[in-house]
């Protein structure tokens, strides 16, 4: 199995160089790391070529320009890009525990896709919180002074709990694992959604129709999510119906998907920078 890591950014490069080097200690390493980039300035650029030029995997930096919240569309540059045959998407606002890759590898299985957890950190942990505080004893201390949420997802027994459904709350789009082939079954992300919100559970949904179970990995495949200002919700009614449609529906394979980028690939990388 490749695993390829998608991390979506956005002008974000103090917390991105957090989360890249988590993914670059890990206990397996992934087979590449992808940069999707949803229009960042040049200082998130400089960031990427600094780790492209000192780090012992493959990373890609796709890039489209900033028009704009388009999540959807950049996490679809960046699965038409990747060379592995197994995808696990990530935040650049959450930064990976030490097994994270393993995890989501040793329990990747056909059929589903899985939904990985997160431990959230309060905003004066997350100013200097790094991949090498990701220590039981310090987070021990975290949750007992009240600055972590979740910690019980930091724990690490030895067996996991895992739950097959097809439920469709608890989605969480920074920390999922997928199949390649699946999504290009149902054509990836849908790039009608436009700003914060759903298109995770559209996409999730989409792949419940096509035969998916949800595979959801408790104790295992943790992430630490820092903190930050939430994100405009103006678009969130609009995803809300565009979601709604998808629940409607019969089909899983959509039109607006990466497909076209499938397509420029082939035809010479057209429409993607690839630093």
């Amino acid at each position: 199995m490749k695993a390829s890591v998608i991390i979506n950014t956005y002008n974000r490069p103090l917390y991105l160089s957090r989360v890249i080097r988590g993914y670059l200690s890990q206990s397996v390493p992934p087979h590449e790391i992808i940069i999707a980039d949803d229009g960042s300035t040049v200082e998130t650029a400089a960031l990427v070529n600094y780790f492209q030029e000192k780090a012992p995997v493959r990373i890609m930096h796709v890039w489209h320009e900033d028009k704009g919240f388009r999540l959807a569309k950049i996490r679809n540059r960046a699965i038409a890009a990747a060379t592995g045959d197994y995808i696990i998407i990530s935040d650049d606002d959450t930064i990976p525990s030490p097994y994270m890759v393993q995890d989501h590898e040793a329990h990747a299985e056909q059929g589903c896709f899985i939904q990985g957890h997160r431990v959230l950190l309060k905003e004066e942990v997350s100013k200097d919180f790094t991949f090498e505080r990701i220590v039981f004893s310090n987070l021990l201390k975290l949750a007992v002074t009240g600055k972590i949420g979740n910690f019980k997802n930091a724990l690490r027994p030895p067996f996991p709990v895992i739950v097959k459904s097809r439920k469709r709350s608890g989605i969480r789009g920074c920390n999922m694992s997928f199949f390649r082939k699946d999504l290009l079954a149902v054509n990836g992300f849908n790039e009608d959604f436009e700003g914060w919100g759903s298109e995770d559970f559209e996409l999730v949904e989409r792949l419940y129709k096509y035969g998916l179970f949800q595979k959801n990995l408790q104790f295992r495949a943790v992430c630490f999510h820092l903190y930050h200002p939430e994100y405009s919700r103006d678009n969130r009614q609009k995803n809300i119906e565009l979601f709604k449609e998808t629940i409607a529906a019969n089909g899983f394979y959509l039109k607006n998907g990466l497909d076209k980028y499938i397509e420029e690939n082939r035809a010479g990388q057209k429409g993607l920078t690839l630093v």
